[in-house]
């Protein structure tokens, strides 16, 4: 088993810096902190015995991190989670990464140096030294919405394909073809699972599969807007368009609207993947896949809590509803 010593002799650094990065000390370095992390990570160094008893001993208190506090999704699906918490004698840290890697590192730095009984993760992307340090100790923890490539932790997440499937229909049932869909990042999983979900199943709802039509943002407003904008600009003119996340949803909207005027813009239909609430008071209304994020935010806690108490937490991917705002429907 790798000692602190073998860490800090693969990062090139001392002993004394090592088991400051590694107990979560301010004190050191970006650089350092990062090579030893990374250093941690390669040998697999989780800390002797007496040090994870005392880490270990119950506090009743659970970090959450996540993604962007701003995001409604998140708002709701961090309430429902305290709440969960609250119910069973827990309180609740919460954190926000601002969709940034960086960010969200620094998070696991103070959280890794507290002691929590578990965490709950939304991720910002692929496996950072930080996080593969975290999941070589003992912490308990589950993944909220987004899941990391080779990771094995319990996910707690929306039904992205079903999501995607109904939003399919409904372009369907409109009489759309030209649909320009406006994803998220691929290095986030429900960015990657919405975009293969829509390349997959358009052909078969009679949806155009030109893919000038297809762009992608960042899942915030500014991202999404200029990514409208590019399939703007290689002339494509969609009657509808599809956003990956509300957020997204609105940059594509106003992006139209300053780029073509009201007038034309009023002429293209959105349907968004995630609702927002004043979603409803739009002229005119838009139409939208709702998650359950209370519940997947009440699941995660749930199956957080499992593994606290030594038991097994089962994945659950949480259905989606689909909002139905056109004209002429009974929405």
């Amino acid at each position: 088993m790798a000692t602190i010593k073998d860490v800090a002799a693969r990062a090139g650094v001392a002993v004394g810096t090592a088991s400051r990065v590694l107990s979560g000390s301010p004190q050191t370095s970006p650089d350092s902190r990062s090579r030893v992390l990374a250093a941690a990570a390669e040998l697999g160094y989780i800390a002797n015995g007496p040090a994870r008893s005392l880490r270990r001993a119950r506090t009743d208190v659970l970090g959450l991190l996540v993604s962007d506090i701003r995001n409604p999704f998140f708002s709701e699906l961090a309430h429902a989670a305290e709440q969960e918490a609250r119910a069973h004698g827990y309180t609740v840290i919460l954190a926000n990464a601002n969709e940034d890697a960086a960010q969200a590192d620094a998070v696991l730095d103070v959280f890794a140096s507290q002691r929590i009984d578990g965490l709950l993760l939304s991720p910002q992307g692929p496996k950072t030294p930080r996080l593969e340090a975290l999941l070589a100790s003992d912490l308990p923890i589950v993944l909220l919405n987004r899941s990391i490539e080779g990771v094995d932790a319990p996910l707690y997440g929306t039904d992205n394909a079903g999501g995607v499937a109904q939003a399919l229909k409904w372009l369907q049932r409109r009489g759309h073809r030209d649909v320009a869909f406006i994803g998220g990042p691929e290095t986030f999983s429900t960015g990657a699972e919405r975009h293969d979900a829509y390349l997959a199943g358009r052909e078969a709802h009679g949806i155009c599969t030109d893919d000038a039509l297809v762009d992608a943002g960042d899942f915030l407003a500014d991202g999404a807007a200029e990514a409208m904008l590019r399939i703007l600009d290689r002339g494509a003119l969609p009657t509808a368009v599809f956003g990956a996340n509300g957020q997204t949803t609105l940059g594509a909207m106003r992006a139209v609207h300053e780029r073509l005027g009201a007038e034309a813009a009023s002429l293209i239909e959105f349907v968004s993947f995630d609702d927002v609430e004043w979603f409803a008071f739009m002229s005119p209304p838009v139409s939208a896949v709702k998650n359950d994020a209370p519940e997947i935010g009440r699941a995660g806690v749930r199956g957080l809590l499992a593994l606290i108490n030594g038991g097994t937490a089962t994945p659950q991917r949480i259905a989606t509803t689909f909002i139905d705002r056109s004209a002429g429907s009974a929405a």
